[in-house]
């Protein structure tokens, strides 16, 4: 079986040709009975057929950074080597479904892209600039009121929304340095929010995407309540306070709960990096 660097270009390079004339729809069926074959023998064959059927979950991913600079095709290029990696490290023993291990592995790839060209795949320029407020003024509310501040406490200070803070909390994964209500420190603090957001974007096809499928898979053993705030916040593009005043419940206790959920997820599919 193929398994060095240059093998991975030729077969990503010959996949990027076969995304060009289109892909067969996924089915999450025939790709279990593929890689049942392909664990048993190791046939080339069958790993182009998993190659193949998944280049649109490729393309869909790369299409993220379509406007960064670099051609699209390149992208799903360096994704597909991302695909390749994941399929021959997938152990469907493990119980999670492919589309769910892969999107990390091809999205880290197209990533490492940019950043040996020395590019960076960055959040907007508007929350870069109030994530980098939000943590000075963290400091020093921290120094004046000898304990770690509240959201409410740094929206003031700052002269924003509480959502607005959260936001830039959120996208900077920032909430294991803020509590969310009262003084104290977090006790579960994590950069969830990171690692969703390598999966789930909120556009207008998302209910039929690869996207969509990762995330349902990632949520199918959560309870009614966290399924519901997570597809509100990720599927619906609803901000925490919009959840809050649907569900009846406090702002705070959303982040919570989102907090925790967010973290599960990442322990599910990524646990590698939940445990640094």
């Amino acid at each position: 079986m193929p398994n060095n660097d240059a093998a991975k270009q030729k077969a990503a390079r010959r996949a990027a040709r076969r995304a060009s004339r289109g892909t067969p729809a996924w089915d999450k069926e025939r790709t279990r009975k593929l890689f049942a074959e392909y664990q048993e023998t190791h046939d080339p064959e069958v790993r182009d057929q998993l190659i193949v059927s998944h280049l649109n979950l490729v393309r869909f991913l790369a299409s993220k950074f379509k406007n960064r600079g670099e051609p699209l095709d390149d992208l799903i290029q360096v994704g597909t080597i991302g695909l390749i990696k994941a399929i021959d490290r997938f152990d469907p023993s493990r119980g999670l479904e492919f589309t769910t291990y892969a999107t990390p592995t091809i999205m880290g790839e197209i990533k490492r892209h940019f950043r040996d060209k020395g590019w960076s795949v960055r959040v907007p320029r508007r929350l870069q600039e109030l994530s980098a407020k939000v943590n000075q003024v963290t400091d020093e509310l921290t120094t004046e009121l000898q304990r770690s501040p509240s959201v409410d406490e740094i929206a003031k200070k700052l002269g924003v929304s509480v959502e607005e803070v959260l936001e830039a909390m959120e996208s900077s994964g920032a909430y294991s340095s803020v509590p969310l209500e009262g003084g104290g420190s977090s006790a579960d603090g994590d950069e969830a929010p990171s690692i969703i957001d390598q999966y789930i974007t909120e556009d207008e096809d998302l209910a039929g995407s690869d996207d969509r499928i990762v995330l349902e898979e990632a949520i199918a053993d959560f309870s009614p309540r966290e399924q519901e705030i997570i597809r509100m916040r990720f599927v619906e593009g609803l901000t925490q306070v919009e959840i809050a005043e649907k569900l009846g419940i406090s702002q705070v206790q959303v982040s919570r709960l989102l907090r925790r959920t967010l973290k599960r997820i990442q322990e599910k599919i990524d646990p590698e990096s939940a445990t640094r």
